[in-house]
């Protein structure tokens, strides 16, 4: 893995860990979102847990297990694309920024643990 590739990693991780701390003290920007989505709020711990599952699976895979880095890197890729079809449904385009920007997070980790 190069330089390049375990920034890009760090990044990702730092992304993920810190939307899920948000969504785990149910920040006002992540309640509005979650509103403008028409996601229940009742998902909100699910979803949290898994942004933070995929950066701890990231950091297990920085730390020495790549394949473990892998599937989380490729989690945080399906995960992203659920929520990019979840704002497209809601036609909350003014929001879809921020899930297409983790989705490429995610996309360019996959490529640092191939």
């Amino acid at each position: 893995m190069t330089v390049t590739m375990a920034v890009i990693a760090i990044v990702t991780i730092a992304a993920n860990a810190g939307v899920a701390a948000a969504d785990f003290a149910r920040a006002k920007f992540v309640l509005a979102n979650v509103a403008d989505v028409g996601v229940p709020l009742s998902w909100l711990p699910a979803l949290a847990l898994l942004k933070a599952a995929g950066a701890a699976g990231l950091l297990l895979g920085l730390l020495g297990v790549p394949v473990i880095g892998l599937m989380a890197a490729c989690g945080l890729v399906l995960f992203f694309v659920g929520a990019i079809v979840a704002h497209v449904r809601a036609r909350a385009y003014a929001k879809i920024a921020f899930p297409i920007a983790f989705l490429a997070l995610a996309v360019a980790s996959v490529f640092s643990f191939l």
